[in-house]
């Protein structure tokens, strides 16, 4: 790789790590578990995963490292998921430092314009909770459904 070529890719990892942190900043600010540090670093992480997966050995398949980073994230996920007396807290947390991870891995393959959007969707989806009515409405379908 010529050092032009790694100067481009350094693009590609500074913007991994803002739309990262993007979603880390939506967490850090409403829930705690995680935030813009930790989204940051798992979407830069996989970008320059998937950046090395491309450049590390030619003949060899790169999808491979995108596989690992999946199941990698997975078990990074499970770590913060906690369960106590019936309760679950953190599955969001961990769906969304999977996701993040997916953000990090499009822009390592030039998927600049769905990463960036996908950055938004998450984002969007988290502030779901914050919606006027969006609390009633969960409730009262639950309790339609017969569940508690």
């Amino acid at each position: 790789m010529s050092f032009s070529q790694e100067i481009f890719y350094i693009g590609h990892v500074f913007l991994a790590a803002i739309l990262g942190a993007v979603i880390g900043l939506e967490r850090e600010r409403f829930v705690g578990l995680a935030g813009i540090r930790t989204y940051a670093t798992v979407a830069l992480g996989s970008c320059l995963f998937g950046i090395i997966s491309l450049y590390a050995s030619p003949a060899s398949d790169p999808s491979r490292i995108a596989a690992q980073i999946v199941s990698g994230i997975g078990f990074l996920g499970a770590g913060v998921i906690l369960r106590d007396r019936g309760n679950v807290k953190g599955l969001t947390t961990a769906a969304t430092l999977w996701a993040t991870a997916s953000v990090g891995l499009a822009v390592s393959l030039q998927m600049y314009v769905i990463s960036i959007f996908s950055t938004f969707v998450i984002v969007g989806l988290l502030a779901l909770h914050r919606v006027p009515g969006w609390l009633n409405w969960k409730f009262q379908h639950r309790e339609s459904k017969g569940e508690e």
